[in-house]
C-alpha cells in the first residue's frame, strides 16, 4: 500500500510537470502569454524577412566596429523589434531582420554605408558644370552625379552625423502639422555645421546639399546660424514616409565606417509557414512511430521512456524560449533529431536492465544496476557529440549556429531525462503494480558472431565505398567542373526559389518564360532553372545580382502572367568571399571536432588504440555520406547545412562507437590475455547490437519523415543525414571493434595471458 501511494506520487508529479510544460508551451504564463511556443523567436527561413552580411571596405578599429553595430541595430528594431545585428570575426557585421512585412523594401532601405556629404552651394555649382554632361536624374526626380564625381570640400560626412529622425510637428506661424527631420551633429560636425550654415545664411539663405553615393537626396534653404549641433529640414514632405526615408537615408551614411554588401537573402512569409508546418507534423508522425515501437518493443520501460519524452519535449520547447535560441529550418532539424537521439540513453539503460533479469536479480534490483552500469556509456557518448556541437557553435554561423544551439540542448536535457526522469517513472510504474518480469522483457541468451574473424570482409565492403566515393569524385569534376554540386553558399551568386500557385503547371513554357525575364531584368546570359521536388516551384541561379536589378526581377515576376505571389519569392545572394570560407570551415570543422574528440576518448578510456579506433570509424562514416552526395549530387547539393550534417554525423557516430568499446573496457577486465581479447570483442559488438539496430531506428524514423514531409532545404539536410545513421551502425557494429582489434593486436603494449606471463601484443 504505502508502495502504491509512493508510485501514485511520483507519476502525479511527473504528470502535472508535462501538463505544465504543454499548457506554457501551447498557452503561455500570464497575459503576455510569456513561455509559449508563438513567441520563440524564429529565424528568417521561417518567420520570412532579410538578412545582410556586410563587410568594411577598408580597416577599422574596435571602437568603430562597435559604433557601427550599435547603429545597425537600432535601424534594424525600426522594422522588427527582434532584429539581431552582430559583429562576424574582425570586419564584418550580420543584420537579421525577420518578419518584416515588405522584406525588400527593407533591404533596399539597409542599402550599404556609402559617401555622405553636406556641400557648400558654391563647391555644389563647380561639380554640377564640372559634370553636366554625365549628370543624370533618377525615377524620383534626384540629381545623380557620374560615378567618381569629387567635390572639391565638403562641409561635412557622414563621421559627423550622430543621429537623424524623422518627426511631425506644428508649424508655429500657420499652425499647420508638417513633417520634418532632426539632424544632429557631433562635436567636431557641429563646429563644421555651424560655420557653413552662418556663411549660408549671411549669403541669402544659401541651399546645403546633401549627397549620399552620388545622389542628392535634398537641397535645403539654411534661414539661420545654426550654432547648436543640431538642424531641422522641413518643407516637401507630402508625407511623415518621406521624411523618414530621407531620415533613414542620413543615418545609413552617417555610419563612421563604409561598409560593402558581401550576402543578403530575403525569405517570404509564406514558405516559412509552410516549412513550420511541414516540419512539425513530420516531428509528430515520427514521434508516434518511436512511441509505438518503444512500447511494443520494451513493453513497460518502453512506456516509462515515451512519458519521459514528452517531458524532454516540453523542456526543450521551454529552453528554447527561456534562451531566447533563434529557431530555424536546421534548428527545427535539430531538436527532432536529438529526440530521436534521446532514445539512445534509454536503449542502453533497457539493455542493461534485461541483462541483470537475466541473471535472476529482482526488477528493482535489475533497474539499479541497470541505470548504473549505463551511465558511464550515456555521459561518454553525449559528451563526444556536445563537442561536435560546440565546433559548430564557435566556427559556424548563422543557421548552422542555430542547429548547433538546439543540438546541444537536447543532449543536455536527454541526459538528464533519461537518468532521472525515465528513472523515476519506471519507478512508479513499478508501484503502481507493473511487478511482472513479463513486462520487462528478459535478455535471451546472447549468440556471439565472430566479428573478428570477418574483419577482412567488412574492411573490403568499406574499401569498396571509398572507392565509389573518390570515382564519383572524379567524375563529378571531370563532368561539372567541381567535385560535389556546390549550392548557392559555396560557389556565390544568386538563387530565387519562385513558388507557383497550385492551379499553374510548370512546363517547359513557363520555364522558357521565367529564362527571358530574369535575362531581360538583369542583361545577363546565364540562367540555372532547376525544378524543387516535393514543390510547386523552381529554383532560379544567375550571377551575383545588384539590389536594383533583384527589385527589377521580382516586379517583373509579379506582373507576368504567371500569378505568383511576391511573398512566395526567395531570394538569396552570396558573394564568392563567403562562399570560400564556407568551404573552408567545413573541412577545419570536422578536423578540429575529430582532434579534441580523439582526446576525450584518450582520457577517458585511457588507451589510445580505441581514440584511434573511433576517429578511424568516424572518418569511415564521412566519406561515406561525402559518397552519397557525390553519387546523388542532381539531387543533393552541398547547401548551408552541408557543415552541420556532417558533425552531426561526426557526433552520432562516435556516440554509436562508445557504447561498443564501454562494453569492451568492462568485459576485458574479467578476461585478460591477448588471446582472449577477440573474444572480448566479438562478445562485447554481440552484446550491444540490439541497442545499435534500436538507437538507429527510432532516429531514422524522425529523419524518414523529414524526407518524406519536409521542404527542399530540409530534405536537403536529411537525406544525407539518413545515410548516415545506416552507415553509423554499420561501422560501430562492424568496424569501430574490428579496428580496435587490429590496433591493439598489431601496435598494442604488453600485455599478461592468463597464466601472468607477459608477451608481445603482435
Amino acid at each position: 500500500m504505502k508502495n502504491m501511494k509512493k508510485g501514485l506520487l511520483h507519476m502525479a508529479i511527473i504528470l502535472a510537470v508535462v501538463a505544465f510544460f504543454a499548457v506554457t508551451v501551447f498557452i503561455g504564463l500570464g497575459r503576455q502569454h510569456k513561455g509559449s511556443a508563438n513567441n520563440i523567436l524564429l529565424g528568417l527561413d521561417l518567420a520570412g524577412g532579410v538578412s545582410i552580411t556586410y563587410e568594411t571596405v577598408d580597416s577599422v578599429s574596435a571602437s568603430e566596429m562597435s559604433d557601427t553595430v550599435y547603429k545597425l541595430q537600432k535601424r534594424a528594431e525600426s522594422y522588427n523589434t527582434e532584429s539581431q545585428v552582430y559583429q562576424e570575426g574582425d570586419n564584418r557585421i550580420n543584420v537579421d531582420i525577420p518578419g518584416v512585412e515588405d522584406s525588400r523594401e527593407a533591404l533596399k532601405k539597409m542599402g550599404s554605408a556609402g559617401a555622405l556629404y553636406f556641400v557648400s552651394n558654391t563647391v555644389y555649382q563647380e561639380a554640377y558644370e564640372k559634370y553636366k554632361d554625365d549628370i543624370t536624374t533618377n525615377d524620383a526626380g534626384q540629381t545623380v552625379f557620374p560615378d567618381g564625381a569629387e567635390f572639391s570640400s565638403v562641409v561635412c560626412d557622414g563621421k559627423d552625423i550622430s543621429t537623424a529622425k524623422a518627426n511631425t510637428q506644428k508649424d508655429q506661424t500657420t499652425g499647420v502639422t508638417e513633417n520634418v527631420v532632426n539632424v544632429s551633429f557631433n562635436g567636431t560636425g557641429a563646429n563644421k555645421f555651424a560655420e557653413a550654415s552662418t556663411y549660408a545664411y549671411e549669403n541669402g539663405n544659401e541651399p546645403i546639399h546633401i549627397i549620399y553615393d552620388n545622389i542628392v537626396i535634398s537641397s535645403p534653404n539654411v534661414r539661420a546660424a545654426i550654432t547648436n549641433g543640431e538642424c531641422q529640414i522641413s518643407g516637401g514632405f507630402e508625407t511623415y514616409e518621406e521624411a523618414d526615408e530621407l531620415a533613414t537615408t542620413i543615418r545609413i551614411g552617417a555610419l563612421p565606417i563604409e561598409l560593402k554588401v558581401l550576402r543578403w537573402n530575403v525569405v517570404g512569409a509564406k514558405l516559412g509557414a509552410e516549412a513550420i508546418e511541414t516540419s512539425l507534423i513530420a516531428a509528430l508522425i515520427g514521434f508516434c512511430l518511436l512511441v509505438v515501437f518503444m512500447i511494443a518493443y520494451y513493453r513497460i520501460p518502453g512506456l516509462a521512456a515515451s512519458i519521459a519524452l514528452v517531458f524532454y519535449i516540453g523542456a526543450v520547447m521551454l529552453a528554447i524560449n527561456g534562451l531566447d535560441v533563434t529557431l530555424t529550418l536546421p534548428g527545427i532539424a535539430g531538436v527532432i533529431l536529438s529526440v530521436g537521439m534521446a532514445v539512445d540513453a534509454n536503449v542502453i539503460i533497457f539493455t542493461r536492465i534485461r541483462e541483470e533479469l537475466a541473471t535472476g536479480k529482482t526488477i528493482t534490483s535489475s533497474t539499479k544496476i541497470g541505470f548504473e552500469k549505463a551511465t558511464s556509456a550515456i555521459v561518454d557518448g553525449n559528451v563526444t557529440t556536445l563537442i561536435a556541437a560546440a565546433v559548430l557553435w564557435f566556427l559556424g554561423s548563422g543557421t548552422v549556429k542555430g542547429f548547433a544551439q538546439t543540438l546541444a540542448i537536447g543532449i543536455v536535457l536527454s541526459m538528464f531525462t533519461a537518468l532521472f526522469v525515465t528513472k523515476i517513472v519506471l519507478g512508479a510504474l513499478y508501484n503502481l503494480g507493473a511487478t511482472k518480469e513479463g513486462l520487462y522483457g528478459v535478455q535471451k541468451p546472447v549468440k556471439v558472431f565472430n566479428f573478428v574473424k570477418n574483419k577482412t570482409k567488412y574492411f573490403a565492403i568499406s574499401g569498396a565505398m571509398f572507392a565509389i566515393c573518390i570515382i564519383a569524385l572524379i567524375v563529378n569534376y571531370s563532368t561539372i567542373g567541381s567535385v560535389l554540386n556546390y549550392g548557392l553558399d559555396f560557389v556565390g551568386g544568386s538563387a530565387t526559389q519562385i513558388t507557383f500557385d497550385a492551379g499553374t503547371t510548370i512546363d517547359a513554357d513557363v520555364k522558357s518564360g521565367i529564362e527571358k525575364i530574369f535575362k531581360s531584368s538583369t542583361g545577363t546570359n546565364e540562367c540555372e532553372i532547376n525544378d524543387v521536388e516535393g514543390e510547386n516551384a523552381i529554383l532560379v541561379k544567375t550571377k551575383e545580382l545588384s539590389l536594383d536589378e533583384n527589385d527589377a526581377v521580382v516586379s517583373a515576376l509579379v506582373a507576368s502572367d504567371y500569378k505568383i505571389d511576391e511573398d512566395n519569392i526567395q531570394t538569396e545572394n552570396i558573394s564568392a568571399t563567403v562562399s570560400g570560407e564556407m568551404k573552408r570551415d567545413a573541412i577545419v570543422s570536422v578536423i578540429i571536432a575529430s582532434i579534441f574528440m580523439l582526446i576525450y576518448i584518450w582520457i577517458r578510456f585511457k588507451n589510445l588504440s580505441f581514440g584511434a579506433a573511433s576517429v578511424l570509424a568516424l572518418i569511415h562514416d564521412v566519406v561515406v555520406v561525402l559518397m552519397v552526395y557525390a553519387v546523388f549530387r542532381t539531387w543533393i547539393s552541398v547547401g548551408n547545412t552541408f557543415i552541420a550534417c556532417m558533425l552531426t554525423i561526426v557526433g552520432y557516430s562516435i556516440n554509436a562507437t562508445i557504447v561498443v568499446f564501454d562494453r569492451i573496457r568492462e568485459n576485458a577486465r574479467s578476461r585478460s590475455g591477448i588471446d582472449k581479447l577477440a573474444e572480448v570483442v566479438n562478445l562485447s559488438i554481440s552484446q550491444t547490437i540490439s541497442r545499435s539496430i534500436n538507437t538507429s531506428l527510432t532516429t531514422f524514423f524522425m529523419v524518414f519523415m523529414l524526407v518524406i514531409l519536409g521542404v527542399d532545404s530540409v530534405r536537403q539536410f536529411a537525406i544525407p543525414l539518413m545515410a548516415g545513421i545506416v552507415c553509423g551502425c554499420y561501422s560501430s557494429i562492424c568496424i569501430a571493434g574490428t579496428l580496435y582489434y587490429l590496433f591493439k593486436t598489431r601496435f598494442g603494449k604488453l600485455v599478461k595471458d592468463d597464466a601472468g606471463k607477459i608477451e608481445k601484443a603482435e
